[in-house]
Parts: C-alpha cells; structure tokens; sequence
C-alpha cells in the first residue's frame, strides 16, 4: 500500500485551508466593526468594484442570475455596503455602488489577509509559504479573482 495521501483528499484539504482563512477573515471583520459580512458579500463586493456596475451586470459576474444578484444587492444595501443610483449616462438604467462603509470592509479585508499570510509564514516558513504560493499558481488559471465562485458552487 502507498503513503501518498488519496487523491480525494488534496481538494478537501485545499478548501479546508481555504475554510480556515475565509473564517478567521470574517472573526475579525465582526471584531473590527463589520459583523453582518458574510463570505459570498466580499465576492459581491469586490465584483461591484470601484466603479459600480449594474445587477445584471453583476449577475454575469458572479455566475448567478440579474434577481439573485438583486436580492444580494439589497442586502448590501440594507446593511450600508451598497447603493443604487441613476446611471448618469442612462437614466434608465441603476447604478449599483459600494458606500464608504463597503470600501472600508474591502481595505479592511486586505490589510486582513496580509496578516494572515504572515501568520501562515510564521506557521510554516516564508520559504515553504512562497513555494506553496508558486506550486498553486502553477496548477491555476492566471487571473486570481474569478468572482464567479458562488455561481460554481450553486450550480447543479
């Protein structure tokens, strides 16, 4: 029998470590002042982006539909992240934005994760980290933000 692990367990273990930094992210959003943040709003978030898009735009974006990107949007709003707007350009058409309270979430989240890198390389070695960080860009595509993860796992 070989030592090498299952290979069912390489994914697990990826989401496992995935899990691990999603989950210690969103302890110390709600410490630092967002407790209402939830992992699918910082996809949604980041997809909104600086210039704001529109909910089916953003629908695209995500893999989800114009009315599931809708309901997030609301969401967002309610909580102060969000808000929509007249398009300048076509009236018609609404504008969603981050608030200030959503770009602060988003800068937050990265000085965040910058820790947590750290404390992964106190864990594990700096070197052993950057390899780890160079082995999975060299099985991965090379845009690291596809936003359209929460589309992936609900699809069926």
């Amino acid at each position: 029998m070989s030592s090498d692990s299952p290979g069912f367990e390489l994914p697990l273990r990826l989401f496992l470590a995935f899990r691990v930094l999603i989950d210690d992210l969103h302890d110390e959003l709600a410490r630092q002042g967002h407790p209402d943040v939830r992992p699918m709003h910082g996809y949604v978030l980041q997809a909104i982006g600086p210039d704001g898009t529109t909910a089916a735009d953003l629908g695209r974006r995500l893999g989800v539909s114009k009315q599931a990107a809708g309901k997030t949007i609301d969401t967002l709003e309610r909580l102060g992240y969000a808000e929509r707007g007249a398009d300048p350009r076509d009236a018609r058409r609404k504008i969603v934005r981050l608030t200030d309270r959503g770009m602060d979430c988003l800068a937050l989240s990265a000085r965040i994760f910058d820790r947590l890198r750290a404390d992964w390389a106190q864990t594990l070695g700096e070197d052993r980290l950057r390899a780890l960080e160079a082995d999975l860009r060299s099985v991965t595509p090379a845009e690291p933000f596809l936003l359209d993860m929460p589309g992936w796992f609900g699809n069926s």
